[in-house]
């Protein structure tokens, strides 16, 4: 027998979007969407993403007086993302486990459309629908952060973007990257390794010196890329290193953040030679960027308790997360536009073992149906 909804899902997954090239795969939506009855637009965030084509912004027009509700799932999907191929084991859609699979976040635009569908076929009388759909979320939540806010006129909804059918995550922490470069001295390290300040020693001795991975419940710290030194027989001048803090606490990320930088810099002053009454001292450049904001809804808000008790609605249990991650919403959230984040039921995401079930997808897709239910009614 043939389902729609799984039928609908498999095609999205076999066009190629990894992120920065969503056009084919925005093309299809706008198809799809207008089709629906939706009014389609494009803004010009590719423009400063350097990608192929912008948000996708779709207008439902709804027949109940309330404010838009919008929905929000993001186009592009990790690498190895090109020439998926979709198989169905056990009541389970995998890839051929040569890609990923794309249920991140193509589980969330198939909810969404089929939902919409679905009431349309209903004679349902819904509230007005936004459905955003942003491009390059993948790396560094591009879309979301270059996206012309004057097109959209919801100002609250969901991001279909999360792992287990029922939850919804309505706090997530702000983040710092940290891009530290040391600098010392080369020199030959046979003939006159004295000579040099090796500064790959300098940067493992500061690391060494730094608590990582969980601070506490609220705050992690990570440094995850290193790169320095030419050869094996040359004293490294310049190490780059790039890491992150994360915080539900502002007040902790800007300490954890802070002793970071404080322990590179002491680490430094203690890496100095003198050659030829010229004396040569280690250096270190450190630069700061905040990623993306914290969000925090409270879960009393009239967002978060229809989601919940839509879930009920339909018998699946609901739940209030907290995630130590970034998405969209954290920037929706900066702009006042409230989203908590719904499962999909997508799971072992960016991985080749990337999956959902055919469950999942329904009971997803039935989830958005009532919410919006709950909300037009309201």
């Amino acid at each position: 027998m043939k389902n729609r909804l799984v039928d609908y899902f498999i095609s999205l997954v076999k066009i190629d979007s990894e992120s920065k090239n969503e056009l084919a795969m925005a093309e299809r939506m706008r198809d799809d969407l207008m089709k629906m009855g939706a009014q389609v637009i494009f803004d010009d965030a590719h423009a400063r993403t350097k990608g192929n084509i912008g948000n996708l912004i779709a207008r439902f027009p709804g027949k109940v007086e309330k404010k838009p509700l919008l929905f929000c799932a993001h186009l592009d999907t990790v690498k190895p993302g090109k020439g998926i191929k979709p198989v169905i084991k056990n009541g389970k859609i995998f890839s051929d486990g040569t890609t990923i699979l794309g249920t991140d976040d193509k589980s969330g635009i198939a909810e969404i459309v089929e939902a919409i569908r679905r009431l349309q076929e209903e004679h349902f009388d819904y509230a007005p629908i936004e459905v955003l759909l942003t491009i390059s979320e993948e790396i560094g939540l591009l879309g979301a952060k270059n996206l012309d806010y004057s097109l959209l006129n919801a100002k609250v909804g969901y991001a279909l973007d999360s792992h287990r059918i029922g939850s919804a995550t309505i706090q997530a922490p702000s983040l710092n990257v940290i891009e530290i470069k040391v600098i010392g001295k080369e020199a030959h390290s046979g003939a006159c390794p004295e000579r040099g300040i090796n500064a790959i020693e300098l940067a493992a001795e500061a690391i060494s010196k730094l608590k990582l991975g969980r601070i506490d419940k609220e705050t992690t710290a990570n440094i995850g890329k290193i790169n320095g030194g030419v050869a094996n027989n040359i004293i490294p001048n310049i190490v780059s290193l790039s890491g992150e803090v994360r915080s539900h606490s502002e007040e902790k990320l800007e300490k954890v953040t802070n002793e970071i930088i404080r322990t590179f810099e002491e680490t430094a002053q203690k890496y100095q030679i003198n050659l030829d009454g010229k004396v040569y001292k280690a250096k270190v450049d450190i630069k700061v960027d905040r990623d993306f904001p914290a969000m925090k809804i409270d879960s009393n808000e009239q967002i978060v308790q229809i989601a919940l008790k839509a879930a009920k609605n339909i018998n699946i249990e609901p739940k209030v997360e907290i995630s130590g991650g970034g998405s969209d919403a954290n920037i929706f959230y900066s702009k006042g536009i409230k989203v908590p984040i719904l499962g999909t039921g997508m799971r072992d995401v960016h991985t080749l073992d990337e999956n959902i079930s055919i469950e999942d997808l329904e009971n997803g897709t039935r989830w958005i149906m009532e919410i919006i239910k709950e909300y037009s009614k309201m």
